[in-house]
Parts: structure tokens; C-alpha cells; sequence
């Protein structure tokens, strides 16, 4: 075995052992798996890969896009499974879980209301569009009669993750003169779900995705770096959800780019016509996509 060879199957090894899942087959105890020592925590230092410094004259040109990534495609499963996180351990979740779980307890503290940042969302209007809370027609009978209703009369309908069923990413295209490359660069993402008051709806025409709050993506980085996903080809390597976004692992379409129209959509100049709207969806990527050969045809 040459030193190359050597110096790959040591880099493997190591990269091997420390994504597999901490302390699984020295653990004594149940409670001990999962969980790192100090120790281990500083020997890792493990950190999500910074962004390089790009200056605004090093961008020769750059395109902003918004996507939607349909989580019914199976390349896109990683992001939306597990849905059910009852018969599963503590270190899987999907990604809407581990995004709103932090939204919830404070540790991502700006939510935004558009993919432009211009208003910021608090948890009162999370709670408003995120619960819906009912009254089924026999409890306002028993409170016209007897000026009560009992708790079972009361439904609450809550998102969960398996009622989102899509992400909307907005991200730019850019080309780095320095370094003569097509780049791409995560800029926004949104959880979307039907409208909580039509999630039990038989109408499918009311169960449209919408957007249901927007993040500004370097403010998650480091959660998403943390929380892992499923490696259908190595579970001793999981992927982390900040990998998958960062490097396209996974299918979207575009919606919309940005234009002279005030950024209007597709839908909004081709509707009612679905075949149409992939259509453009594709020209709007080989359009990028051909602004780079471009550059390099004289």
C-alpha cells in the first residue's frame, strides 16, 4: 500500500468514528449513548465549514432564485423524514422538527414574515397560524344550554411535521471571477404546509404549500450542522441537514427569479398550466447555467 492509499484509508477511519453516533459500543449504560464527554466535544471541533469572504467586486454576475423542494420526491426524503418521532431515538428528527423546536425555545430568535426580511414574526403570530382551535357544533349546543362546554367538544389542530410537505429556499447564483467558478450561496429557507384550517379538508385545491415563516440560513447553520439525517448508504456517517442544503443534495423547481417585474413568479405570468411553468422552471436554470459557458467561449 503506497502512502497515498495509506494517508485516504486513515482519513476514512477517522471521519468514520466520528460521525458514528457517540459512545454506541463503549456505552455501559442506555443513558450513555448519544451523548459526549467534554473531552470528545474538544477533540472533534466540529463546526460548520465557514463561508469564504466574497467581495462585491470578485461577483462577475449573480442571479437570485427562489425554489421549492417537494418532499413527496424520494432524493428529497433526508429532510422530511421521521415524521413519527414516537418509535424513534432522541438524535433523528426532520428538519421542520428541528427547526421550529428551536424556533419555540428561543435559540433562533429572528422569524421572518418574507423571504426579504423586511418583518419579523413573533410567537403569537407562529401560535395563530401554526394551531387552529375549533368548536364542534354539539359543544356550542351545550354552551347555549348550559353556558359550558366540556373539553371534548374542542379539537385542536396543530402543523406537525408531516404536514409539511415542501420548502421554500431562496439562494443566488454567482460567478467568482477570482476563482472562475459558478457558486451558490443558501440565503433563505421556509418550512410550507397547507393552511392550518384546511389541513383535514378532502378539497385538494385548499392544501397548497404555503410558506409558514422564513429564516435567514447563516442564522441556522450552526443548528443544522449539529442535527443529523439518515445516510441510506452508511449510517455510521450520517449527513448533517446543513451539508445536504449547502451542497444540493437534493431536487427543487424554481418558482420565481428575480426580474423587472418586481420579482413576480411563474404562476403569476404562465398560469393554470403546469407543464408550461416546468418548462420555464427549466429555462430559468439553463439560463444561469449558460451564463457560465458563456464565459469561457471566445
Amino acid at each position: 500500500m503506497n502512502l497515498k492509499s495509506l494517508l485516504f484509508t486513515a482519513l476514512v477511519s477517522v471521519s468514520t468514528f466520528g460521525m458514528a453516533q457517540s459512545n454506541l459500543l463503549n456505552a455501559t449504560h442506555p443513558d450513555q449513548v448519544g451523548v459526549k464527554t467534554e473531552e470528545q466535544k474538544a477533540l472533534d471541533n466540529d463546526h460548520p465549514l465557514e463561508y469564504g469572504y466574497v467581495g462585491d467586486r470578485d461577483i462577475l454576475f449573480s442571479r437570485m432564485v427562489w425554489e421549492k423542494i417537494i418532499l413527496d420526491e424520494r432524493v428529497n426524503f433526508p429532510l422530511y423524514y421521521p415524521i413519527d418521532t414516537n418509535n424513534i431515538g432522541t438524535d433523528r428528527r426532520s428538519l421542520f422538527d428541528v427547526l421550529y423546536k428551536n424556533v419555540l425555545d428561543g435559540t433562533i430568535e429572528n422569524v421572518y414574515s418574507d423571504s426579504y426580511f423586511t418583518g419579523k414574526k413573533s410567537m403569537v403570530d407562529l401560535a395563530q397560524q401554526m394551531v387552529d382551535i375549533d368548536t364542534l357544533d354539539v359543544g356550542y349546543d351545550q354552551l347555549n344550554q348550559d353556558g359550558y362546554i366540556d373539553p371534548e367538544y374542542i379539537t385542536k389542530t396543530e402543523i406537525q411535521s408531516a404536514n409539511v410537505t415542501a420548502y421554500h429556499i431562496k439562494g443566488t447564483w454567482y460567478f467568482d471571477k477570482r476563482q472562475g467558478e459558478l457558486k451558490y450561496r443558501l440565503i433563505a429557507i421556509a418550512p410550507a404546509a397547507a393552511d392550518v384550517n384546511f389541513i383535514n379538508s378532502e378539497d385538494q385545491s385548499n392544501k397548497t404549500p404555503i410558506a409558514l415563516f422564513w429564516l435567514f440560513y447563516p442564522d441556522v447553520r450552526d443548528i443544522l450542522h449539529t442535527a443529523k439525517t439518515y445516510n441510506t448508504k452508511n449510517s455510521a456517517m450520517p449527513f448533517s441537514f446543513d451539508h445536504i442544503l449547502n451542497t444540493r443534495r437534493f431536487n427543487a423547481v424554481a418558482y420565481k427569479e428575480e426580474n423587472v417585474y418586481g420579482d413576480r413568479t411563474i404562476e403569476e405570468y404562465i398560469p393554470e398550466n403546469s407543464l408550461m411553468q416546468l418548462l420555464e422552471s427549466d429555462r430559468i436554470k439553463d439560463k444561469i447555467r449558460n451564463l457560465e459557458l458563456d464565459m469561457w467561449q471566445f
